[in-house]
């Protein structure tokens, strides 16, 4: 069974690389905005669109299986995946790292969209931005709030727009260190951290670093996705029930082959 692994974060690379070494058909697939990474298996950048869509893809490839590692938020993708894997009669499951949870000490608040984030923002100074791409009109308008003096913006791709006056812009890519995560609140003056809850340690430094601090931060709350026919919380459950299903496949084909 060859299986097309949707990735785009670490745990879909290390996944994509145990199964490949377990001698698992694998085809990684990311959008490659940020970074290729060096992968052993078959490996698809930039989406399906290329290939007339994902559900043309399947059919075109014989995929067996779509297991879904992208980032917790990748919403379109992870809608996409499930509504190709019903099409085309193929099982969709997903692994997403668990969500962040509040330790004593945080000052955690938590936000669904733009005008509520922007709501939460009244009364901050200088706020740092590392919940990803945004767009113009949203950075304006965090501008415009009458306590907003500057806004320092951490992402790993540059916006594709000017920025406007009163915001720093900072290139970085994760995993980020606890002391480099405090020299930067403290360097800035950063007074309120917006951030996706997307788990895993790569990024926590920052929460740790605002809890010492004595920083609010504010969280995106995950989006909701139509549910995949498996989901998984650990790469090692995800993991275990790949190879027992790729086993089980191959052991079905011999028996209806003989």
């Amino acid at each position: 069974m060859k299986i097309l692994l949707l990735g785009g974060t670490a745990d879909g690379r290390r996944l994509a690389d145990t199964l490949h070494q377990a001698g698992i058909r694998v085809v990684y697939s990311l959008a490659g905005l940020v970074r290729v990474p060096k992968v052993d298996c078959e490996l698809v950048v930039g989406g399906f669109t290329q290939f007339g869509g994902l559900a043309a893809y399947i059919r075109a490839n014989q995929i067996g299986m779509i297991l879904d590692v992208t980032h917790p938020y990748a919403q379109t993708m992870s809608r996409k995946a499930v509504l190709a894997a019903r099409e085309v009669g193929i099982p969709c499951w997903r692994f997403h790292r668990p969500a962040w949870q509040p330790k004593e000490g945080d000052r955690w608040c938590y936000y669904q969209d733009d005008a509520a984030l922007l709501s939460l923002l009244q009364t901050f100074r200088t706020p740092l931005l590392s919940a990803g791409q945004m767009t113009d009109a949203l950075l304006r308008a965090i501008l415009k709030n009458d306590s907003v003096t500057s806004v320092i913006w951490r992402t790993a791709v540059a916006a594709k727009f000017s920025l406007p006056e009163g915001v720093q812009w900072i290139k970085a890519i994760g995993p980020f260190g606890l002391k480099e995560e405090r020299h930067l609140l403290l360097d800035h003056q950063i007074d309120v951290i917006v951030s996706k809850n997307s788990g895993g340690d790569a990024t926590y430094a920052k929460l740790v670093a605002a809890r010492e601090l004595g920083i609010t931060v504010l969280l995106q709350e995950r989006p909701e996705l139509p549910a995949a026919d498996k989901e998984f919380n650990t790469t090692d459950a995800c993991l275990e029930a790949c190879l027992k299903a790729c086993s089980t496949f191959t052991h079905d084909r011999k028996d209806s082959q003989q």
